[in-house]
């Protein structure tokens, strides 16, 4: 199991435009349609990944905790189909209906989109304001398998609350850490 560091994208950066196929209802999915009144939280996950496995029931149930609150959240999977088919639209499907997602899950075939926001591992978080600002990238909390720390979600929940309440940007803020996106050959990005 590869760890890699998220790539930490500035803060202020306006959230990249993206368009994407919603492997849950079968439609499609802009930047516009998954705004909320307070901002929207994008997260980079795949099937497969240890890393999120390890999360993702808490990670479901923040974001339907924050989606009430006026931050609507979205799932992205990037990660090249050839090498890992397990990480597929109809895989993807399959996954957000057992683990029941209430958010769309998203796939960049292209990985055009993960490029944009230089996404570099699952799982990668994303939180924007309602002006479409960056206002944090970082990591969920400090658990990971087998470290046997509890998975809260603080750090990730911290950067809503803040967002919430109209504080500033947490001053300190922690890469995520994981499995890399597998890149198609040529895709690769240079800010790795």
């Amino acid at each position: 199991m590869s760890l890699t560091p998220s790539s930490m994208l500035d803060l202020g950066t306006k959230i990249p435009y993206f368009n994407l196929f919603n492997t849950i209802d079968n439609s499609f999915h802009d930047v516009n349609s998954i705004e909320g009144e307070k901002g929207a939280l994008i997260v980079f996950i795949c099937n497969h990944c240890p890393y999120v496995i390890h999360i993702i029931d808490k990670m479901i149930e923040i974001s339907k905790d924050y989606n009430k609150k006026g931050i609507k959240s979205v799932f992205i999977s990037s990660n090249n189909i050839e090498t890992h088919p397990q990480d597929g639209p109809i895989e993807m499907k399959k996954y957000a209906a057992k683990k029941d997602f209430s958010i769309p899950y998203l796939y960049d075939e292209s990985q055009e989109t993960a490029l944009k926001f230089k996404a570099a591992c699952t799982p990668d978080f994303y939180l924007f304001d309602s002006n479409q600002k960056l206002v944090y990238r970082g990591r969920f909390d400090d658990a990971r398998p087998g470290n046997e720390k509890p998975i809260t979600g603080s750090e990730l929940r911290n950067a809503l609350e803040n967002l919430l309440n109209d504080k500033p940007p947490l001053e300190k803020q922690m890469p995520s850490l994981g499995c890399n996106i597998k890149w198609k050959k040529g895709n690769e990005p240079k800010y790795l």
